[in-house]
Order: C-alpha cells, then sequence, then structure tokens
C-alpha cells in the first residue's frame, strides 16, 4: 500500500460563526493553509476568492472551483497524485466523506478494548462509488482498509478505474458494475464475499427538479444568490443515478434494508447515509422488523450542514467476536 502521508497541523484560530465541528481525526479541521495548497495543485490559484469572513476560499458555486479544490486537497491530504472526474459527474466536498470514513473506523473500534482495525484484510463495500471514487480513496489512505467501490454507471466506473490505475491502488480497490438498476446488493455481492463494512451516500431527491430546486433554495438561504450572475443548476454535479431516484432517499433505504437482510451473514455493519432527519425513525422500524439485532444512528456534521449515518447489523454480539477473531489482525 502506498505511504500515508502525515496529517498537517490545522491553521490556528477559530472557527468561522456557526460553523459544525468535524471528527477530530479529520484532517480538514480548522482553516485550509492555501498558500500550501496552490504549491501542490498551482491550477487552484486562479478559484482563490476572500470569503464575507475575510478568509480565503473558494467559490463553491463553481463547479470547477470545486473540482479543482477537491484535487487539491486529495493531493495535500491524502497524497492522491492524480484525480478527475468527466464534466457533469457529482464532484462531493471532501471533508464530510472523510467525517464518514471516521464514524465508520468508530463503528469498528466501539468498545473500549478495541483499537480501530487496519489494514487491508478489512473490506468495506461502497455502493454507489461514483465517477469520482472519493470514499474508497479515504478510507484505503486513512485506515489501509480494501475496498469493493459498486455503481450502475459505466461511465462514473470507467472514470473511477482511471482514478485507481493512475495512483497504483489496483490492488487495495477494486470495482463492480450493478447490471439491474433497482438492485442494491443482488446481484453484488457474491457467495464467497464477506465484507466488514458497507456504506452508501443514497440519491437525495425524487427528481430532477427537486434537485435543481434544492441546489436554488441553498444559495438563497446562504445570501449568495446574485440576479445578474447565472449559477449553475447543480454546484457539485450529479448525473441523475447520483442525485435522484423513484421515491428519493427514503425509498432507496427502504430497499437497501429490504436487501441487506438477504446477506445477513455475510457483512458485520451494514451502514447508510440519512441526509432527511424525518427518514432516520421509519429506517430504524423497519430494520427491527427485518429482525436487525444491532442498530446504530451517528451524527455529523460540516459546517451548517447536519447529516447522520445509520448502522444496523444482524450478527449477535457473539457472531461480531467471532468474526473478529477470524477475520480482523490481531492488534
Amino acid at each position: 500500500m502506498p505511504r500515508k502521508p502525515s496529517p498537517p497541523s490545522p491553521q490556528p484560530g477559530r472557527a468561522e460563526p456557526g460553523k459544525a465541528v468535524l471528527h477530530p481525526r479529520n484532517r480538514h479541521t480548522g482553516r485550509y493553509d492555501f498558500p500550501a495548497l496552490i504549491a501542490g495543485c498551482p491550477e487552484l490559484a486562479e478559484h482563490v476568492i476572500v470569503n464575507p469572513y475575510g478568509k480565503q476560499s473558494i467559490d463553491f458555486a463553481n463547479p470547477e472551483a470545486v473540482r479543482v479544490f477537491n484535487r487539491a486537497l486529495l493531493r495535500q491530504f491524502y497524497g492522491i497524485k492524480h484525480w478527475d472526474i468527466p464534466p457533469g459527474y457529482l464532484c462531493p466536498p471532501v471533508p464530510g466523506r472523510a467525517d464518514y470514513m471516521h464514524g465508520l473506523a468508530d463503528l469498528l473500534g466501539q468498545d473500549e478494548d478495541r483499537s480501530i482495525p487496519r489494514g487491508s484484510s478489512i473490506r468495506a463495500l461502497d455502493i454507489g462509488t461514483g465517477a469520482n471514487c472519493i470514499y474508497p480513496l479515504i478510507g484505503n489512505r486513512e485506515y489501509g482498509w480494501h475496498f469493493t467501490g459498486s455503481d450502475i454507471d459505466a461511465t462514473a466506473l470507467a472514470s473511477a478505474r482511471t482514478i485507481i490505475s493512475a495512483n497504483g491502488l489496483a490492488k487495495a480497490i477494486d470495482l463492480r458494475q450493478q447490471t439491474v438498476p433497482k438492485q442494491i446488493f443482488k446481484g453484488l455481492v457474491l457467495p464467497e464475499d464477506h465484507f466488514d463494512l458497507t456504506l452508501c451516500n443514497p440519491p437525495f431527491h425524487a427528481s430532477q427538479a427537486e434537485a435543481s430546486s434544492g441546489s436554488q433554495r441553498k444559495w438563497r438561504n446562504l445570501g449568495k444568490l446574485d440576479p445578474s450572475r447565472k449559477l449553475p443548476a447543480l454546484n457539485f454535479g450529479g448525473q441523475a443515478a447520483e442525485l435522484w431516484c423513484e421515491g428519493g432517499e427514503a425509498a432507496f433505504i427502504a430497499r437497501m434494508a429490504e436487501e441487506s437482510v438477504l446477506f445477513a451473514g455475510q457483512v458485520y455493519w451494514f451502514s447508510t447515509l440519512v441526509s432527511k432527519g424525518a427518514n432516520v425513525a421509519p429506517l430504524v422500524t423497519r430494520l427491527k422488523r427485518l429482525g436487525a439485532r444491532q442498530i446504530r444512528t451517528l451524527d455529523m456534521a460540516q459546517g451548517q450542514k447536519k447529516s447522520r449515518f445509520v448502522a444496523w447489523s444482524y450478527l449477535s454480539e457473539t457472531e461480531q467476536a467471532n468474526w473478529r477473531t477470524e477475520r480482523w489482525p490481531r492488534m
């Protein structure tokens, strides 16, 4: 596995007003050192602005600025030398994605007498890895886990494969295509597979119109909508399958729960992000009905946005202990 770069020290100073605190291990806590970011990624220089707090930032309404910023972050903090995505594909905020990874790591090491397991013997399945391949990149560099990324979009998988190859990560990350779009685990998880984690950032909206409306509403709420300026419909981009599906997030995670029980003995912890707080209770109720023995809801926050992920397991605590003994490296 390529050597992981040492985390730089966060820039001193208080967070901006109203800005929530990231996970303690998140490398993106504190202010960014823009001169250092630009030194590693010179093309970032043309996208740097001064925000309302008088600090250097980038224009998050500009998809190209977000894409280059992500490239600079991945290069400086994770040693990812080559990263790009096709036009129009989802360009996710890196700090929030890293928080999900650290939360999952805490889940694996939740008992007081256990350390977080590291190394390639820990296997994770990323549902909807996308063209950006962001979760496998961060999870592998932070914890050395092996990832299987899946997607229904052949173009997205081709982009992810290019990123993996360009960074010498072919042994650490493999990819699979889900050929039946309405299936999640079925047809993807093989009989011989065992995953310590599954993770997913599900489609949030129920339609393209809803996705575009949500993006515009976000800018109005932030006070950034300038009538004289043409803003993108989707500031972070995204293809249909990345942003919306029939029934939206609630329907997707319900289907995920229903399918998960078919692979109850092959997964240590299932998990999914749940962006809408109102969708948590129905998911937990469904999981209890399906027989999940353990259910956890872990809160996350980035800036003014609050989110969470729900994790569940059909294994008893004894069965999980046996799993750890048989499959995890000695700590």
